[in-house]
């Protein structure tokens, strides 16, 4: 891969666009994420703890930012050293900066209420659906049915950006090519995964973890990455890419936020006691001499939370440019968290969190009730969508049930004439919802 080919700054849906001088078209690419409906939204979306009252626990918003600005910090870092070996240029230093933080502050835009659990719970109300198809789920184009019931947010935040947002069905956002290619994790379809999965071959590349783009986007990203040069493989039929070298910087900045600023909230929400936490974090920034004398406990783990986020940063670095060959090469096949000299207490950090966050009572009580309130919203809509397909895909001739329907819910029924795009805008609704926007349509729905 190569970086002039990587960083570019040709608009998908305005190749004709050219930036002022003032602001960069990377530093455009961010402010339009910013500015945007469904990023507002990530405000009252969960990070872990679903509906928590807490105020200082993090929700999807502020998590996003957070990341967007170690991505920026870690990009830099990376981008000095690329410089200073003849790889970039001097000016290509903030625009790499600026492409990272961009893709950072997207990362999340796709997920739905209830965080992964949301995840799953839509895609198990699918799965459900297509196990016995009726309706809409039979005339569903089979090959297409596991996008649906594998729902993943990564394909719904391409969907959101490319498609949904701003120019709709005409390049959506318009960002850059190098920002959607810095954002895309997992550079394959669902079906095309199915079908490697089936044959022989055995994926196991970091980027065929999962999939992340729907069919109905694939053209757009093709045509990213043609302009950006992702290198293309093939088995059989089956076609996906090498991720952007970025997408493992963007894949960092998340693991360094979401390892050590969970161990702070569940400090805050009281799920781990004061001196785990500071064990760990004192660990992590690396057995810092620092007098703290006078701080309370919060100020004290809040200090350690920085130390260890700095000692992260460092840690990736010596990962990417340790392992820079393979990751240009499009082989590189973990993540910079795992490959850096502080892999083994990120290791220690997620079996923390798994046995003692994860698995918290008030967390898995308020995740069982986001898996009903999920399903209660998508049964209760589905009819909208399907009287639509019995009308012929004609809005206004919709019985009045479902008319009424579609207006209390605000439902966008433009430019659905089949049964994948009637699907997608099922779940388009589902997911761009907040959990507390869901859970009071759910009761709308369900009359309690």
């Amino acid at each position: 891969m190569k970086w002039n080919e990587l960083l570019c700054s040709e608009r998908l849906g305005d190749k004709s666009y050219q930036p002022g001088a003032s602001r960069s078209i990377f530093v455009q690419d961010h402010d339009r994420i910013v500015f945007s409906a469904p990023f507002r939204r990530l405000a009252n979306k969960t990070q872990v703890q679903p509906l928590y009252e807490h105020d200082h626990v993090h929700h999807r918003l502020i998590h996003s930012v957070e990341v967007s600005s170690v991505g920026r910090s870690l990009a830099m870092k990376i981008g000095h050293w690329l410089q200073e070996n003849g790889h970039i240029v001097a000016d290509d230093v903030s625009s790499l900066a600026n492409i990272v933080q961009a893709a950072c502050v997207a990362h999340d835009i796709g997920n739905p209420p209830f965080g992964h659990s949301g995840e799953e719970a839509m895609g198990a109300w699918f799965a459900e659906r297509f196990a016995a198809p009726k309706g809409l789920m039979a005339d569903l184009d089979a090959n297409l049915q596991s996008e649906f019931a594998r729902f993943e947010g990564n394909a719904q935040g391409f969907r959101i950006i490319t498609r949904l947002e701003m120019y709709r069905n005409a390049g959506g956002m318009r960002l850059s090519k190098a920002t959607l290619g810095a954002f895309t994790k997992y550079p394959v379809s669902a079906s095309t995964l199915d079908q490697l999965r089936s044959e022989s071959f055995k994926p196991s590349y970091v980027g065929l973890k999962k999939f992340g783009i729907f069919n109905s986007e694939m053209t757009l990203f093709e045509e990213v990455v043609k302009a950006i040069g992702l290198p293309e493989e093939a088995n059989g039929g089956a076609k996906w890419w090498r991720r952007h070298p970025l997408v493992f910087v963007v894949e960092a900045a998340d693991d360094i936020c979401y390892n050590i600023v969970d161990l702070e909230d569940a400090f805050t929400t009281g799920e781990l006691p004061f001196d785990a936490v500071k064990k760990v974090l004192h660990e992590a920034a690396g057995s810092p001499n620092r007098d703290v004398t006078g701080y309370s406990q919060a100020e004290h783990i809040a200090l350690l939370r920085a130390l260890s986020i700095g000692k992260a940063v460092d840690s990736c670095v010596v990962a990417f440019t340790t392992n820079y060959e393979a990751i240009m090469a499009g082989t590189f096949s973990t993540s910079l968290a795992e490959a850096g000299p502080l892999a083994p207490l990120f290791q220690k950090i997620k079996e923390l969190a798994r046995d003692q966050i994860f698995t918290a009572r008030r967390k898995t009580e308020l995740e069982v009730s986001g898996r009903r309130t999920i399903s209660n919203v998508m049964s209760g809509v589905l009819p909208v969508y399907e009287d639509l397909a019995r009308v012929k895909w004609d809005a206004t001739k919709l019985s009045d049930h479902c008319q009424q329907l579609a207006r209390a819910l605000d439902l966008d029924l433009r430019e659905i004439n089949s049964p994948v795009q009637a699907l997608h805008a099922l779940a388009d609704f589902t997911s761009g919802m907040t959990d507390r926007y869901a859970l009071r349509i759910s009761r709308m729905l369900s009359g309690t």
